[in-house]
């Protein structure tokens, strides 16, 4: 059966399209072969239209209506299901061990150095082989530090995705590839060529590696070191949905064996690829006249690379004619037609003094390498976290080693590697400590985890975290409580509990070192103050694992008041929005150590004056959640503030409950995980019309 995709005009498909979703609403057994075939052809075009030409011909809710409704027919006719049909992008395969695959073409390194005057070299050297005596045109484009990838599409069907391995055998990724949103699972033509290889990086962005961090951090798995790792973890692991809730990205650049299409240029290269619905990062690509405008390129890149979205380390340079790169063939391992110029990285030498390990609020340990500072990118740099002991061994990062380190993503200093040669023969393997750094327990390693932890509630590294965690302006809001007193006041025994807080007398401050009556004062006021607040803050300020301000405030919203909260139960729990399994444990759990409720008692005793929640369910809004990513019109804050006046919820993150994504400027990887999840997306301006009841 042929598709009659490419032979009508986009309103003739469109119209089509909904006729088919208004059928397969009301039974989707009664939608036919062909209309299925039609409905995978039009969400395939508005994908197109979406990511590659960026002109959406749809809302985001009538494609997710488009979308569900191919589910839909694919749920009820599973035979019908195509292995290039949208719906395989959401995830769930459970993969075995990576098989191996062979590329046709080898996926070559290029020679690369850290002078541009290099380049001058290079354009020499094939002015030589090719015996003329003037310069080329050259095709210039980021060199993206990610992980390199090669798509195949037999008749316009992607059918394999590999890594490049050791550029002659890759691992086959293909199943967790799919889920890359932007990826075409179909080239978008009506003569798809009989085979096309398309080379390019699977990478995460800056905005989305931070946030994938922020998420890992808050469920309390190991981060990623920088977006590179981030990328090439998430391309390698079993199960698939854990690759699909990942924020990756891919940009074609380079061709492997191809049959049935023609290239004139690696400029046509890039041209053609979009036409095929391939992305490519061709705002950042130059074609240049010859080698000096080349070496202008590089260092103009080389200035602006921090402003853009993802971390580049140079210029890969490529002969911009296909027949001329054909002519000049390959060398050793490279091809000769092309190089890379990498930028210098802003690293430094420098020595590890020592390798000690902070307890967070949660009692886990992170070691932290005490370095001899120096400078890197203009920033004196002291200290780099070492992640965790899989991390350490990795990189074999010992007490007295000279070490490389370098700002990942021009912020976080991170140690690339140890300098081996220079390390003193007695050195020794640092290994985690088997007790808690701060109170001596026995720390406890959870297999699920890459953390261990200490679960000393008592400990004073676990107290004092836990303490400025309440004091905090989103929590408790003790505002002339800084971080200093409060390590002061643990340490001076003080305080041991946040009722503590409470009975601090004027006397008790004044005996401390450097303070005087004024800041007494100032401090006893505060502390006074913050004995108003909110059921959402008090909540919050608790330091129940997995409990953030957006959490609290659903609980707040659902329990009323305190006393409800305390008695809370699990079937109860459950009905919270953002409240799943685990996280209803985590509650359960605090609630049932005897000490917990007695400190929320003698907080009440204290004074502490809980407002009981008040929720608005008659607004506009009431009963519809939302969730804000990106840069609104108007502060955050205020715009969560206008949902919840007009009985909207906020949720934290993005799942299944959520109903609106609000997007604003620069949007981070919440947008992929919601379009991946059919979650409609709509902009501040139609959160208005929703609030005002306009059309």
């Amino acid at each position: 059966m042929k598709s009659k995709y490419f032979m009508s005009s986009i309103k003739d498909q469109k119209k089509s399209a909904e006729k088919i979703f208004t059928k397969a609403r009301a039974n989707p057994v009664e939608v036919t072969h062909d209309e299925y075939h039609s409905l995978v052809d039009w969400v395939h075009q508005l994908d197109y239209n979406y990511h590659t030409l960026d002109k959406p011909l749809v809302s985001d809710k009538e494609y997710d209506d488009f979308f569900s409704a191919l589910k839909d027919i694919e749920l009820k006719h599973p035979k019908w299901l195509m292995v290039s049909s949208p719906t395989h992008r959401v995830g769930g395969a459970v993969l075995p061990v990576f098989t191996k695959g062979t590329h046709r073409m080898p996926m070559l390194s290029l020679a690369n150095s850290y002078d541009p005057e290099d380049l001058v070299d290079f354009d020499q050297r094939i002015q030589n082989f090719l015996k003329m005596d003037s310069s080329f045109e050259y095709f210039a484009e980021p060199k993206f530090d990610g992980l390199s990838m090669e798509l195949i599409y037999e008749n316009g069907i992607l059918v394999k995705a590999l890594t490049r391995g050791d550029g002659v055998t890759g691992e086959d990724v293909t199943v967790n590839v799919k889920t890359i949103k932007s990826i075409p699972l179909r080239l978008n033509t009506k003569k798809p060529p009989e085979l096309l290889e398309v080379r390019g990086e699977v990478l995460i962005t800056k905005e989305d590696f931070k946030s994938l961090n922020e998420f890992q951090e808050k469920e309390g798995l190991p981060t990623f070191a920088n977006p590179r790792n981030a990328a090439a973890g998430s391309i390698r692991q079993l199960d698939s949905k854990i690759t699909a809730s990942r924020p990756l990205k891919f940009f074609g650049y380079n061709l492997g064996e191809y049959k049935g299409i023609t290239f004139l240029s690696q400029s046509d290269v890039y041209e053609k690829f979009k036409d095929l619905g391939v992305p490519t990062y061709i705002q950042a690509a130059r074609v240049c006249e010859n080698i000096q405008a080349v070496v202008e390129y590089y260092k103009e890149l080389e200035l602006t690379k921090s402003k853009l979205p993802f971390d580049i380390d140079g210029l890969v340079v490529k002969i911009n004619s296909i027949k001329t790169q054909e002519e000049l063939g390959m060398v050793a391992k490279s091809p000769r037609w092309a190089t890379a110029a990498k930028f210098k990285p802003d690293t430094a030498e420098t020595v590890v003094e020592e390798i000690f390990c902070q307890v967070g609020r949660t009692g886990a340990i992170t070691p932290v390498a005490l370095m001899t500072p120096v400078k890197v990118g203009g920033v004196t740099v002291t200290y780099a976290t070492l992640h965790n002991q899989e991390e350490i061994d990795r990189k074999d990062i010992r007490v007295g080693d000279t070490v490389v380190i370098q700002r990942a993503g021009d912020v976080i200093p991170e140690i690339v590697k140890s300098i081996a040669e220079k390390r003193d023969k007695k050195s020794k393997p640092y290994k985690l400590p088997t007790h808690c750094p701060a109170c001596n327990s026995e720390l406890h390693e959870h297999p699920d985890e890459a953390v261990i932890r200490c679960l000393n509630s008592e400990c004073p590294a676990i107290l004092k975290e836990s303490l400025k965690h309440f004091a905090s302006r989103r929590a408790m809001n003790i505002e002339k409580m800084g971080n200093r007193w409060i390590e002061t006041f643990v340490d001076s025994n003080l305080v041991k509990s946040f009722v503590d807080f409470y009975g601090l007398k004027k006397s008790d401050l004044l005996n401390l070192d450097r303070q005087g009556e004024k800041s007494a004062d100032n401090i006893l006021k505060s502390i006074e103050q913050s004995k108003k607040t909110t059921l959402a803050r008090f909540i919050y300020a608790l330091g129940i694992r997995y409990i953030g301000e957006t959490t609290a405030k659903h609980l707040a919203d659902h329990f009323l008041n305190v006393d409800r909260f305390v008695d809370a139960q699990e079937d109860e729990l459950m009905k919270v929005p953002e409240i799943g399994e685990k996280v209803a444990q985590s509650v359960l759990t605090w609630l049932s150590i005897k000490s917990n409720r007695n400190q929320v008692k003698a907080l009440i005793a204290a004074g502490i004056s809980v407002a009981e929640a008040k929720v608005n369910t008659s607004g506009p809004l009431s009963g519809i959640s939302f969730l804000i990513t990106g840069t609104l019109p108007i502060a955050r804050d205020k715009a969560q503030a206008q949902i919840q006046e007009n009985g909207g919820k906020l949720l934290s993150g993005v799942s299944s409950k959520l109903n609106f994504l609000v997007v604003g400027d620069e949007p981070g990887s919440k947008l992929d995980k919601a379009t991946n999840l059919g979650v409609t997306v709509i902009d501040w301006n139609e959160v208005l019309k929703m609030i005002e009841n306009r059309p």
